[in-house]
């Protein structure tokens, strides 16, 4: 019974650190400020809140030496995806955002044998076209005029972002705390977005600041600390199957307080999308 219980707390755990991190959707479209001023405020803020943290637990900020130049392209991968997801947001709306943002572990199976040199696998090519098949019922029309249109394409560059950070720090999650990993990658996009605070009028961020402490600390500092804790308790794969609700969340978020209610064909494409995630993490759950 104990370790029943002790199953489904780490289970709340994950979903919970689920419902944090989907709040990005919402968060990213409310917030009225232009993007780079955004992700330079989250990512200060944040990186505040998790150092203290990591000091207080005491946490080891050493790095080995052949590692730091992968953390370095970590955090500007992940700086440009926050960029490019927040801007795919502003174009359109929570649903085609998130939606699009979630093909990067289908594009992550095809970049992976290219970058790590592992075997190609055929079944991915069926899921690929599930997910091409996705994106065509996202995508209004193919007119590049549509601002839909163009956030599909900047969400999907944004999963590649994405892709690529996780790919960097694949061999290398193990052996660092992923609330310091998280800190390091947090002050490269500070590094990395600081021309923004020189570039805009700071007093904007003024009538949003308790937005974007909800966004540095709930969904950033608690959010992914909770997901990158979860890895001690699950699996990868199987923490991937779980994430994949997460679209479906921030989703729910936005119809309850921004009032977006996505639309049958918008539905339809997250429906074949969210598969071919399930689909490829069930397969290698399995394998």
């Amino acid at each position: 019974m104990k370790l029943k219980n002790t199953s489904l707390s780490h289970l709340l755990e994950i979903n919970l650190a689920m419902v944090f991190i989907s709040t990005s959707g919402a968060l990213g479209k409310y917030i009225e400020l232009p993007v780079p001023l955004i992700i330079v405020s989250r990512s200060i803020l944040a990186f505040l809140v998790l150092m203290l943290y990591c000091k207080w637990r005491g946490f080891s900020f050493k790095v080995l030496k052949e590692d730091v130049i992968p953390i370095i392209a970590s955090g500007l991968f992940l700086g440009l995806h926050w960029l490019t997801y927040f801007y795919s947001l502003k174009l359109s709306n929570v649903a085609i955002g998130m939606l699009s943002l979630f093909t990067y572990p289908i594009l992550t199976s095809f970049l992976e044998p290219l970058l790590l040199k592992t075997k190609f696998q055929r079944i991915h090519l069926l899921l690929g076209l599930l997910v091409l098949a996705g994106i065509y019922f996202l995508v209004p029309s193919f007119d590049i005029q549509d601002s839909s249109t163009i956030a599909v394409g900047i969400g999907l560059l944004s999963a590649l972002f994405y892709a690529l950070r996780n790919i960097i720090l694949k061999n290398r999650a193990a052996s660092y705390n992923g609330s310091t990993l998280m800190c390091f990658q947090l002050a490269v996009i500070a590094v990395m977005m600081s021309p923004a605070l020189m570039y805009y009028n700071l007093t904007l961020v003024g009538g949003q600041w308790q937005w974007l402490i909800v966004l540095a600390l709930l969904t950033t500092a608690i959010g992914h600390t909770l997901f990158l804790n979860s890895f001690k308790h699950f699996s990868i794969t199987t923490a991937s199957i779980l994430s994949s609700v997460q679209p479906v969340f921030g989703i729910i978020i936005a119809a309850i307080f921004l009032k977006e209610i996505p639309t049958a064909l918008t539905v339809l494409g997250g429906v074949l999308i969210l598969s071919s995630v399930v689909i490829e993490s069930v397969r290698s759950f399995k394998k």
